[in-house]
Order: C-alpha cells, then sequence, then structure tokens
C-alpha cells in the first residue's frame, strides 16, 4: 500500500520526529484536506488530516499502484486553516 525511499525516511525521521510508517492513518477514512502540486515530472498530492490534537501533512503520489511517501511533517499554518475552512 505504501513505498518510499528509506535514506528520505531516515533523513525525515531525524528533521522532523516523524516517520513514515506511521501515515496509515491519513487514510484510514478520517477528515482531510488533499490539494495536488505539479512537480516536475509527476502530481504530487498534499493531504492534511488531525491526528489527536495535532495537525499534520503528508505529500505523496502514487506509484503504479501504492503510494510513494516523500514527505510527513506538522501541517502548516495555511493547511490548518484550509482543514479547518472546511470540517470546522
Amino acid at each position: 500500500m505504501f513505498e518510499w525511499d528509506e535514506e528520505k525516511r531516515l533523513s525525515n525521521l531525524a528533521k522532523h520526529k516523524l516517520d513514515f510508517i506511521a501515515v496509515s492513518f491519513f487514510f484510514d477514512g478520517r477528515p482531510s484536506v488533499t490539494s495536488t502540486s505539479n512537480y516536475s515530472f509527476e502530481v504530487r498530492s498534499i493531504t492534511t488530516a488531525i491526528n489527536g490534537r495535532t495537525f499534520y501533512t503528508v505529500v505523496w503520489t502514487w506509484r503504479q499502484e501504492r503510494r510513494r511517501i516523500i514527505s510527513f511533517r506538522r501541517a502548516r499554518h495555511g493547511e490548518e486553516r484550509a482543514y479547518r475552512q472546511i470540517h470546522g
């Protein structure tokens, strides 16, 4: 269901203290907000959701039938604001 570059996962873990392994909550049916970004060679999705009391954002793209995780971090203020405008 998910894939990622292992070096990028470790880098993200060191930088943001968040592990790509934990991203499944974004896709468990809870409310979220997803927008797209046209990266140089692929369309990437930026999904924001709340887990506990904290907002998080994951950047991902489809690679065949798997979601390729690119980044996982706390949501930026604008991402949290967009979520609150849609979901309250």
